[in-house]
């Protein structure tokens, strides 16, 4: 088969992976700057081009768009839809989980145990907010942050005040979180395929920092989870459409809390601490489905 991975790093250990996983398996894989491919789209037959050349008709893409980018490469991602491109994910569930107040809308849908969670417009309401989640301390998160930039504990009302006037006087939005504290600056991320939980960590935040993402410094260690936890993870996949994703979840008092969904979710800690191949498991999940998903492809929305 012949697959192209959007990504604008080709030296990152994930897209390294991907690639040796499929070059392992027989397979061809094209890597491409995301932000160097231009579309005509107003052709009755969608045409990307890539450095001055047409690209081919792949069996797959391989999506791996930095949050920056997203608006951009998801345009991308959808032209590649139109031509009959079985998408690793598709363009209408990577939206949906880079949108975290969206996310959170459509897992809260579904009933899935999410933390306590308000969102309003301008500082007015930063009281409002602040008590609607429970009081301080609270969590504030920017709306499409990744990899747990935009993300601030605020351990007074006062402080949970000031930080959200700064966003609201620089026009971001952001949505206000209760604090767990049986979380302990740990969480868990459920690597899910297909509706399948394959591999499983648990992430420690390095001391006095209660983020627990391994880019803040974070450490991850393998664990087993729960059959609830497992069930909880898939229905919150299959929930925002994603066919691969990374699951963040915290442990608290009334059970498992969904913190995120991630739609490009990185493989070298979950790989290093479970010692599972999971770039070879994404691998063969596109073997299995890209044939049948080019004719099957879901409509965008």
């Amino acid at each position: 088969m012949r697959f192209v991975m959007l990504a604008r790093n080709p030296g990152l250990y994930s897209h390294v992976r991907l690639c040796e996983a499929a070059r392992a398996r027989g397979h061809s894989i094209d890597v491409i700057n995301t932000l160097h491919v231009h579309m005509n789209i107003t052709s009755n037959l969608p045409v990307l081009r890539y450095n001055g050349r047409r690209l081919p008709i792949y069996d797959a893409v391989i999506p791996r768009i930095g949050a920056s980018i997203t608006h951009y490469g998801l345009a991308v991602l959808r032209q590649f839809e139109m031509q009959g491109i079985f998408p690793l994910n598709e363009s209408v569930a990577i939206g949906r989980s880079r949108d975290k107040l969206r996310a959170l809308q459509i897992l809260a849908r579904e009933g899935i145990g999410l933390p306590v969670t308000a969102f309003a417009h301008g500082p007015r309401k930063a009281e409002d907010v602040i008590k609607e989640v429970g009081g301080a301390p609270v969590v504030i998160k920017l709306l499409e942050g990744a990899q747990g930039m935009g993300v601030v504990l605020a351990e007074t009302e006062g402080s949970a005040r000031s930080i959200i006037e700064a966003f609201s006087a620089a026009n971001v939005n952001i949505m206000v979180q209760e604090f767990v504290p049986e979380a302990s600056g740990s969480d868990i991320r459920a690597f899910v395929i297909d509706g399948e939980v394959v591999a499983a960590t648990k992430r420690i935040g390095r001391p006095g920092e209660f983020r627990s993402n391994l880019h803040r410094g974070g450490t991850a260690i393998k664990i087993d989870l729960t059959p609830e936890e497992c069930q909880i993870a898939s229905h919150a996949a299959g929930a925002v459409g994603l066919n691969v994703s990374g699951v963040d979840m915290v442990r608290s008092s009334r059970g498992p809390l969904v913190m995120e969904v991630n739609s490009s979710p990185g493989l070298e800690g979950i790989e290093g601490a479970t010692g599972i191949d999971i770039a070879g498991l994404v691998i063969a999940f596109l073997e299995k489905t890209a044939s049948y998903g080019k004719t099957q492809t879901k409509g965008m929305g």
